[in-house]
């Protein structure tokens, strides 16, 4: 107890209760570490003035991507919730209980319809702040379902795709979403609809070895990291430096492996652009 406390008559605490401050107000920039309030990191699409383009779950993605901000949910299939009864330190059905808890989503993805730019499109969207992003099941049967939303609609598709590979707990099943989303491309591939791919930070594992390497398109937000295996890996395999930037969306774009780097605030045009080339329809 300090000084003050003890001049402080009984009860005056009560009357003059400590305001609840809400959390986050400053969130740190992970590249140039300047703190930056959460209003302007929201009016800047959650963009730093650095240009360091922060991880953000599909509610916010999509009020990004679609005009007006004007989207329709698509319901995803249910999925056993523990198929294997995994258990490490902790219980599965406890990560899956938390991960609900912390994003308000049933799991790592979400499937939406609505207008990029006036195209009708069918959108994926992985969010990592679930898991990791990481393909299990619900993930699969997610994708498969925005497929076949996209060829049932005669509708192009987009992924946005974030993930740290496949989800472990489910072992090999999780591993068989891999072939499955592959062959849900294929329809879509048979139905002559386009598929563009953006590869958000970070896109690794199992998901950069499937759907996230297949598109028609591929776009990548600036610095994202896409890979198989991550850097440290390498290294430690190879025991040589890599070199600057190593697996970012820039060295990526150089040895041509993606199409382009595209900001945040100019995706949707981009996408729209890409699109109309792709459905050979002329600009609105």
């Amino acid at each position: 107890m300090n000084w003050l406390d003890k001049l402080t008559p009984p009860g005056m605490k009560k009357i003059f209760s400590k305001r609840d401050t809400p959390e986050n107000l400053w969130i740190k920039c992970p590249m140039s570490g300047e703190m930056v309030f959460h209003t302007d990191l929201e009016a800047g699409l959650h963009v730093t003035p650095a240009g360091h383009h922060m991880r953000i779950g599909p509610e916010l993605r999509f009020r990004y991507t679609f005009d007006d901000e004007n989207w329709q949910i698509v319901e995803l299939p249910p999925v056993p919730a523990d198929p294997l009864k995994f258990r490490d330190h902790k219980r599965y059905t406890d990560r899956l209980k938390a991960a609900r808890a912390k994003t308000g989503n049933a799991d790592a993805v979400s499937v939406a319809i609505g207008k990029i730019d006036g195209i009708e499109t069918v959108v994926f969207v992985q969010n990592f702040h679930f898991m990791g992003g990481s393909l299990g099941m619900a993930a699969g049967e997610g994708f498969i379902r925005a497929a076949e939303e996209a060829v049932r609609r005669k509708l192009p598709m987009v992924a946005f795709t974030a993930a740290g590979g496949a989800r472990m707990q489910e072992g090999a099943l999780s591993l068989m979403q891999m072939p499955r989303t592959t062959l849900a491309l294929q329809d879509l591939k048979n139905a002559g609809l386009p598929y563009l791919v953006v590869l958000a930070d970070p896109t690794t594992g199992g998901v950069t070895a499937s759907y996230a390497m297949l598109g028609d398109v591929h776009l990548a937000e600036p610095r994202a990291l896409i890979c198989f295996a991550g850097p440290r890996v390498i290294e430690q395999t190879i025991r040589e430096k890599l070199p600057t930037g190593f697996q970012r969306a820039e060295y990526l774009l150089e040895h041509g492996m993606i199409d382009a780097v595209v900001e945040r605030k100019d995706l949707p045009a981009t996408i729209g652009r890409y699109l109309r080339v792709l459905l050979r329809k002329s600009a609105a």
